[in-house]
């Protein structure tokens, strides 16, 4: 590993030990807290697992709009710029995300057909792609992104040929998929036969075939009640505890809901999320679904905006902190806040209502069904903001991900 892969993972675990460690470290929490941050010191998320199409109906995106977004994959960010803002501030404490999305804003800046970025990002599985990374991608990149995809691992390969060997499986979040996979198959389920649906009532009846039956598995109760089982969706334990108090059934009743919805509640034709989940790919062919940014209708779009956004490897408290007062229109703020504490909550909101203009849209997702912020953020700072109750529920039963207890919808309510 070169030293600059290695000042990219030393980042990135100094900024999770922030964010996650609670407890002390010989306490049974504070070692999970610990096996969490080591989990999640590399590329966690191939892909974002938050619907994009939502995001942008709750944000009503405006051409002078700055939007600041936790980054996660980046599938997101670039997503939002066919809805024509000003500017995105991507923001992770995953120095792996940061370079992922550097490595597509180098793609966007360097490909001009759409058919190449489509098959390095959507397809993810070719030689051509590392060939392409090598002769017109890389010399787009900055030094600290170049090092990290060019990192041997310990079978010295580089991390770029990932996408000769589809990319959406690697990452902790990749890792995790398989494993369901594998285990699945063991047990005689194979989650790929979902793919054989041809309409949803197939998938229900299929995924009642050869999903659900998987929960009554008695290695299967006991690995989900293990809160590292959970460390490949990106859940660390303060956030696995809040999903398991979300139904008197406890987790099993929360994960079996989850992945029926996911299986069920939508056409699979239409939600890429569940392709992956099924399929561990994007579906090819002109009807496909795929996240906005890799749409052949928004290319040109997207690649013309790609310069309006700016990756930043920090806590999104701490650059908030660096911004003038009401300069920003829009925060997409993921499942963040199911990390923090009630000082960590009260802390970011402080910096977002300062930094807030008149009439911004504050989006983010929790693992439970409730409200996070009442009774933890003092009134005197939540009051000036209006909790668009309905508006959630609606989108949050719209968000084709499933994976989510809620969605979550604030806009400044204060006077400008």
């Amino acid at each position: 590993m070169t030293q600059t892969a290695r000042t990219v993972r030393r980042t990135t675990t100094v900024g999770l030990t922030t964010a996650v460690h609670r407890n002390k470290p010989l306490s049974r929490a504070g070692v999970l807290e610990r096996m969490f941050t080591v989990a999640f010191s590399g590329l966690v998320y191939p892909q974002i697992w938050e619907d994009p199409v939502v995001d942008m109906e709750a944000l009503e995106l405006r051409s002078t709009d700055h939007v600041v977004a936790i980054a996660s994959g980046s599938c997101n960010v670039l997503s939002y710029l066919t809805g024509d803002p000003a500017k995105i501030s991507a923001i992770d404490l995953n120095g792996a995300h940061i370079a992922l999305g550097k490595l597509k804003l180098a793609a966007l800046a360097s490909l001009t057909r759409h058919e190449d970025f489509l098959r390095f990002f959507g397809q993810a599985q070719s030689k051509d792609n590392v060939a392409l990374y090598d002769g017109t991608i890389a010399p787009r990149l900055d030094s600290v992104s170049r090092g990290y995809w060019e990192a041997r691992s310990l079978t010295g390969r580089r991390r770029i040929q990932a996408f000769a060997d589809n990319f959406y499986r690697h990452g902790l979040l990749g890792r995790f998929i398989g494993a369901g996979h594998f285990l699945g198959r063991t047990l005689g389920y194979d989650p790929r036969v979902m793919l054989k649906a041809r309409d949803m009532a197939e998938q229900r009846e299929l995924f009642d075939r050869h999903l659900a039956p998987v929960f009554d598995n008695r290695f299967v109760r006991w690995l989900i009640r293990q809160p590292a089982s959970l460390y490949g969706l990106g859940i660390p334990p303060a956030q696995y505890k809040a999903l398991a108090a979300d139904s008197s059934e406890g987790i099993k009743a929360v994960l079996h809901h989850r992945l029926e919805r996911l299986a069920c509640g939508f056409d699979l034709k239409q939600n890429y999320f569940a392709r992956q989940a099924f399929g561990r790919g994007y579906e090819s062919g002109p009807d496909a679904s795929l996240p906005p940014y890799l749409e052949r209708r928004n290319f040109e779009a997207v690649r013309e905006r790609s310069n309006r956004v700016g990756y930043h490897q920090s806590a999104i408290t701490a650059f908030l902190e660096t911004q003038p007062a009401e300069s920003c229109d829009a925060y997409v703020l993921l499942d963040a806040q199911d990390w923090m504490n009630d000082a960590d909550l009260t802390a970011l909101w402080t910096q977002i209502t300062r930094t807030a203009k008149p009439g911004a849209r504050v989006i983010f997702r929790t693992a439970a069904d409730e409200r996070l912020l009442p009774g933890r953020v003092p009134a005197a700072i939540l009051d000036q903001w209006s909790y668009q109750e309905a508006r959630s529920r609606e989108l949050g039963e719209r968000d084709r991900s499933s994976i989510y207890g809620a969605f979550h919808l604030y806009t400044l309510a204060r006077a400008a």
